[in-house]
């Protein structure tokens, strides 16, 4: 497996803004833009594949195998990395075969899919799981789902000295805190890793039972990290990728006072939950926080309405 990936080191800004709930609550606002690090590769997905390539590499793997729905950013980031970089990639899906924005993009970036049902979805927890995957494919590496895993984590430390490193550009000494969206934990995992003094909130974009403080609280301990302050907080709404009209009403609105892109199942999520905890004053006046945009736009296309060229291949 011949990568290209070497001199590749995407860079996101880090931006301020402001909203009228944040001015209200006396809360300083700054978005580290992982949206805008590439089109394609885009947000905190290249950040958690970067390590499982880079070990590929050093294996001699043919290529990527993962998981993800028919909607999957993860998936999209690792087939779009794979057809610029020169990997083969195959991905399995949840559910039964469909047409989606998404799906036609990983086509056509040259991943190959495999559509598991939802039972045979549900498996991929199993211990066994892998084994007739690895036998049809010996030389490929396996992702966990989203990126779930150390290594994935570990590429997100990197985050830490990202945004530190721009402070001085908006005019910030320091700052508090970080809030962002948690699909698997592992992103917060890994601003963790990186972060031994500052508190990250973690707006939980799937239901509790889907096992995120578990698999935040085994990566830190495969880490051998301990001590770290860290929050949780429920920002589901009902289910992952649930859509109701307050959210898309808060997007919306949220998108035309400040120009920052969202979408509703991570970022709109997470900046809500964010508005909410403002408006109980649950953080002293003063208080600077860091917002990372963990990307996704691509998912705005069904979901939101988007047009359906948003980052066409």
């Amino acid at each position: 497996m011949a990568v290209r990936i070497a001199h590749w080191r995407p860079q996101a800004p880090l931006q301020t803004f402001t909203l009228p709930w944040l001015d209200a609550a006396g809360v300083e606002l700054a978005c580290l833009r992982l949206d805008l690090v590439d089109p394609l590769v885009s947000g905190n997905k290249w950040f958690k594949l970067a390590p499982y390539v880079e070990q590929a590499v050093a294996d001699g793997a043919q290529g990527l195998i993962s998981l993800g729905g028919a909607h999957s950013n993860h998936l999209h980031a690792l087939a779009a990395a794979g057809q610029r970089f020169g990997f083969a990639s195959i991905g399995l899906l949840r559910g039964e075969p469909q047409r989606t924005p998404t799906i036609d993009d990983l086509q056509r970036m040259g991943m190959q899919l495999h559509w598991l049902g939802y039972g045979g979805y549900r498996a991929r927890h199993q211990a066994d799981f892998w084994t007739p995957w690895l036998n049809r494919y010996p030389d490929f590496q396996v992702v966990g789902e989203g990126g779930l895993g150390l290594q994935g984590a570990r590429g997100c430390s990197a985050l830490v000295e990202m945004a530190e490193a721009q402070l001085a550009d908006i005019g910030w000494a320091d700052f508090d805190a970080w809030w962002l969206a948690a699909g698997t934990g592992t992103t917060m995992a890994g601003l963790l890793l990186g972060e031994p003094r500052r508190k990250v909130f973690a707006a939980q974009a799937v239901p509790g039972d889907h096992g995120v403080a578990n698999q935040v609280a085994a990566l830190l301990d495969e880490a051998g990290v301990s001590g770290r302050s860290y929050q949780l907080i429920e920002a589901a709404r009902g289910g992952f990728a649930r859509l109701d009209e307050p959210l898309r009403q808060f997007i919306l609105h949220a998108e035309q006072a400040c120009a920052l892109p969202l979408e509703p199942v991570y970022t709109g999520k997470a900046l809500m939950a964010l508005r909410d905890f403002c408006e109980r004053g649950l953080f002293a006046r003063g208080t600077r926080l860091i917002f990372i945009h963990t990307g996704g736009l691509q998912g705005r296309r069904v979901l939101m309405g988007a047009s359906a060229d948003y980052t066409q291949v």
